[in-house]
């Protein structure tokens, strides 16, 4: 019986990688950690101020300052479970939101300067659910428009909140005031912030 050749083709074949064992033996590239965030698997809301993520881990202490600063005890230590994140401050609205302090204590109480004044004090944005939301199935309820410290950050047309992206610190307010019985605010914290500014 006679084979036929394999056809050629141009394409020429991927190499292979060096391998001993089936062990790969080519350079890894080196990770350049001073430049790029390290992503979470879990993002977490930070404080206002909060400088990127990576650089937070870094700096943070753990000390506690900004949780004892907070007049409204709106900042907690992250959870153990939560790994590297443990025990750095974390706010979580669904206990006690942020509310917007004028003079922002917690920054001010942080002594290892990963809670700056130089940043906005932006900890991610809400969303309206409308589905969930009261006002947005023909009941008055304007209850987080009446909180929101935030100016310009929830409109209310014809009843129904609406909330400026642009304006929305995310402080969590609106989600902690929401009587529907499936809260209607869907609260995202900031997935990137900047990093600790030049001195």
């Amino acid at each position: 019986m006679t084979r036929l050749p394999k056809p050629q083709t141009e394409e020429s074949p991927a190499e292979a990688p060096r391998s001993i064992g089936g062990i790969n033996i080519d350079p890894v590239p080196a990770t350049d950690l001073g430049k790029k965030s390290v992503a979470r698997s879990l993002p977490v809301h930070r404080p206002p101020g909060a400088i990127d993520e990576f650089q937070f881990l870094i700096g943070c202490t753990r000390c506690g300052d900004c949780i004892t600063a907070c007049p409204y005890d709106a900042i907690f230590k992250a959870p153990d479970r939560l790994g590297n994140i443990a025990s750095t401050p974390i706010i979580q609205a669904d206990t006690s939101a942020c509310m917007m302090c004028e003079d922002f204590p917690c920054i001010a109480s942080c002594k290892p300067g990963v809670l700056v004044e130089s940043i906005p004090p932006v900890m991610g944005t809400a969303r309206v659910t409308e589905h969930l939301c009261f006002a947005h199935h023909n009941t008055t309820c304007t209850v987080c428009g009446e909180h929101c410290p935030v100016e310009g950050a929830i409109t209310v047309a014809d009843g129904k909140p609406t909330i400026n992206e642009d304006t929305c610190t995310g402080c969590g307010v609106c989600r902690y005031v929401c009587p529907a019985p499936e809260n209607a605010i869907l609260l995202m914290p900031a997935f990137a912030r900047p990093g600790r500014p030049h001195v």
